[in-house]
This record gives C-alpha cells, structure tokens and sequence, in this order.
C-alpha cells in the first residue's frame, strides 16, 4: 500500500503531454517588443512554436482553440537565478509563470536532469538553464556529486582546484558556472560583503569556463568582491547589494548584467517565506536599503538588469518574478522596462533570445495569461492564470464561469 501513493502523485508530475495545436484567441498581447498592448490578437501555436500572430480571423478546425476573452497574453517569465533541484519545486516555478529558470547551482546537478526531462517531454515546466556545482571555496557534502571533487575536500583555492571543479561541470554539461566574489547574506554567521576569491582566481575561473564556452555568473553582494568578478569578465553579478558607482560604471563599460534577487532581501525583513532568522532580519534592513540605492543606480546607468527570485521554490516560499517585477517598477523601473527584465532582457543574458524572451513567430511557445493590463497596474502582472511552456499547457485556470 505505501508504494502505491508515490506513484500516484509521481504520475501526477512526470506528465508526458501529446504535442497539440492552439489557437489563442481574443488575446490583449504584450508581445515583449511593443510597449503598447495590441487589441483582439490570435495566436497561433503548432508542434511548440508560435506559427501566426495577427488580428482576429478565423482558426483552422484543427487547433484547438483557447478563448482568453480580453485577458492579457505575455511571454513566459525567465528567472534567472534560482535553486531548483527537485519537480515539485520545478512544477510551482512554472505555475507562477516561469518559463525559464537558470539554476545558480544544486549540489547534485539535479538542474541538468530536469533540464533533460522537459527537454525530453518527460515533464511539464520551464526549461531550465543549469549550473550545476557551485564554485565556491568550500563544498562541504556537495563533493559527493561526483567522485573527483572529492580530491578538493580540503578547499578549492589553487589554480588547479579551480580549473578541475569547472571542467567537472562541464563534463556534465552545463550552460552556466556560477561562483562567487564575497560571502552568503542568507547564512546568520556570515558578512555578505567579504570578499571570497580574488581577481585573479576570478580570472582562472572565466578562462577555464572559456575553453567550453561557457559563461560565467558571479555571487557578490559586497564591492570589493563584486568589482574584482566583473573586472574578471563574468557575464552577470547575482545581488550586488552594496555595489559602488564605480563598479556599476565599470559593468556598464563591461556590458555585464545585474539580477539583484531584490524581493529575496525584502524576504529578509519579513516573517515567514525562505528566511525567518533575528539577524537575518536586522541584516535585512541596511541590505534593502543598499540594494534598493544599487537597483536605483544600475537603472539610471542603463546596465541590463534582471528578474531572479533567488528561492529553490519550496513549499514555503513567497518569493517569484512577478513580486520582482513589482518591486523594480516602485524603485522606478517603467512598467515596460520591468516586464522585458523578466524577459527579453533575461533571455539576452541566457543567450537564448533567438528562442524565447518575446511572443513572436518562430520561437517558442513560451506564454502565460494575466487577467489586466500591467502597463496600468504592474500589480496585475502577479496574477498568473495560464501557462504554456514549450507548446504544452502547465497551467489553466480558465474559464472562471460555470459553463
């Protein structure tokens, strides 16, 4: 009896859906180029990818068709920072309209198995762009992901260390490397604003990442250590708390992104969701503060930024992209502005814009429905009743009426 219920719920996740063809029609489309709403849009989808978009007409009886009756029809949300290791987590991060999630590290490359189970169709959610081990100073149980990190148990600060952990990821196949500049915020005995490794072992990291080309994102809250990853070339800074002028200048100059995870600071100051600890909380309050003047800045500087929710997407979690979008808008971001943060923007980073990022014939059916118009009330961009990751349907809570 007991393996019996398992499967059940196991069935229940790891849904392998029949590829059909739709036809959205009566969409107010936020096509992710266009900063106006264009009225009465039919959307075509068949084996995936958008195939039409144009005004109201007739649909071929084989779509089947999906009346949003004036609700808003966007592109999927892209988080480009997140913890996702397990298809409970993956399944709540697509319901609230995430497309696209770019792991920052899971200590058993469980990022690269859901990765390869929605690319396989094995499973309904956001494609995921993996980062496998985190390079960090040290790994603690993480060396148990594979059996040559094990030789690095006493600490990865030599060139060799460096170079074997990042070629490690890419044996197994990673898109990203992530590592870091300064220490946790999240972590009560740590100081976010230490500097961890240095420039140049920065620099070690970027090179090897290079030879695979693959890029490299870097956790730094604090200046020192943020300005020394960015002068090493990595392609964005996660957090960026207490970034100077000067570093941000200097991203500007470097064309690297910032994806500030601001709602996960807000988390901080807050009971409840992912941290709920007394320092954390009196931490939080001269964090949000830093990181509020960082976003403001960055914004005025034109440096690309970013939509990360920062959270692994547990059951207790209250943080997602749409709160992201939020807060960028109150710190004031344009509507517009904020949304493409969350999408094209995202998908520039992630070097995926030729396949996602905008509603547009050719890519991906990446698409997710709203119930108003967030150009007037950013709040709405929240309220999440349809989702379609890859031409399949992982969310629909339409129609409201009884029929």
């Amino acid at each position: 009896m007991n393996r019996i219920l398992p499967l059940c719920l196991l069935t229940t996740i790891l849904l392998t859906a029949q590829q059909k063809d739709y036809g959205i029609i009566n969409a107010n489309l936020i096509d992710g180029y266009s900063p106006k709403l264009q009225s009465n849009m039919t959307v075509l989808v068949s084996n995936g990818k958008i195939v039409s978009i144009k005004k109201q007409g007739k649909v071929s009886a084989n779509y089947q068709i999906i009346d949003l009756n004036g609700m808003v029809l966007l592109p999927g949300f892209i988080d480009a920072h997140t913890h996702i290791r397990s298809l409970d987590a993956a399944r709540r991060a697509m319901e609230s309209g995430v497309t696209t999630a770019r792991s920052a590290s899971t200590p058993n490359y469980q990022d690269v198995a859901i990765r390869e189970m929605v690319k396989a169709s094995q499973f309904i959610g956001p494609d995921i762009v993996a980062a496998g081990v985190f390079v960090t100073p040290n790994l603690g149980e993480t060396i148990l992901a594979d059996p040559r990190l094990g030789a690095l148990k006493d600490g990865i600060h030599s060139e060799n260390a460096l170079r074997t952990i990042v070629r490690v990821n890419a044996d197994h196949g990673v898109d990203f490397i992530k590592t870091r500049g300064t220490e946790r915020a999240g972590l009560p005995h740590t100081d976010p604003r230490k500097q961890t490794y240095t420039e140049a072992q920065l620099k070690i990291i970027v090179d090897e990442a290079k030879k695979y080309d693959i890029p490299v994102m870097a956790h730094a809250h604090g200046d020192e250590g943020g300005y020394a990853a960015i002068k090493a070339g990595v392609r964005s800074i996660e957090h960026g708390t207490y970034l100077s002028e000067k570093s941000l200048k200097l991203m500007k100059k470097m064309g690297t992104y910032l994806v500030p995870t601001f709602t996960t600071v807000v988390d901080l100051t807050e009971p409840g969701g992912d941290y709920d600890n007394p320092v954390l909380f009196i931490r939080g309050q001269h964090m949000l503060a830093a990181l509020e003047n960082t976003v403001t800045m960055a914004y005025d500087l034109g440096i690309k930024i970013v939509t990360g929710a920062d959270t692994g997407y547990g059951p207790n979690s209250t943080t997602r992209v749409g709160m992201e979008i939020v807060n960028f808008v109150r710190l004031g971001m344009k509507p517009m502005d904020a949304i493409q943060s969350a999408t094209i923007v995202g998908a520039e980073l992630l070097q995926i814009s030729n396949k996602t990022g905008t509603v547009e014939v050719g890519k991906e059916a990446d698409l997710i429905v709203i119930t108003k118009n967030p150009l007037e009330d950013i709040r709405t961009i929240q309220d999440v009743v349809f989702v379609m990751s890859n031409g399949q349907i992982g969310l629909n809570r339409l129609p409201f009426g009884k029929d």
